[in-house]
């Protein structure tokens, strides 16, 4: 029973070094001139790898607490799925939830509502942090 728990606190803590490191991100100027500012491909590849390791991790988490009687329901009904589709169902809802589709198809329950909260809050985050890095970094430019 412990050992679900490890994993879950093991994956936390990477979403949160990934999202950390995204924040204090140094760029090494890899930038795409643009007519009025500009575009940096490297930030923007950073941010891509920080929103599929958080889609991962959290379904990682989802799956690990299927095995706790915490589920993600389909339709309003609970279904038997395999190993495989429990880790595909989990992922998929990592993804809807993350990037605020919310088409409703999927649906957690107990303290998977909670943890679907917490990354949809993410999933808002992000974007203004990658918009706040680049006006960061076009400032510094311009200050030099």
């Amino acid at each position: 029973m412990g050992i679900p728990w490890i994993f879950f606190i093991l994956i936390m803590v990477l979403i949160g070094k990934s999202i950390y490191d995204f924040i204090q991100y140094k760029s090494i100027h890899s930038r795409i001139q643009m007519k009025e500012g500009h575009f940096s491909l490297e930030i923007f590849i950073a941010m891509l790898v920080v929103y599929c390791i958080t889609m991962v991790g959290y379904g990682l988490i989802y799956f690990i607490l299927s095995f706790q009687g915490i589920v993600i329901v389909e339709h309003g009904e609970l279904r038997e799925v395999t190993i495989w589709g429990s880790v595909i169902h989990s992922i998929y809802f990592s993804g809807v939830t993350i990037l605020t589709l919310g088409y409703g198809d999927l649906a957690p329950v107990g303290i998977g509502r909670i943890i679907a909260i917490s990354e949809a809050l993410i999933g808002y985050i992000l974007p203004a942090a990658f918009v706040l890095k680049v006006v960061q970094i076009s400032s510094r430019d311009s200050d030099k």
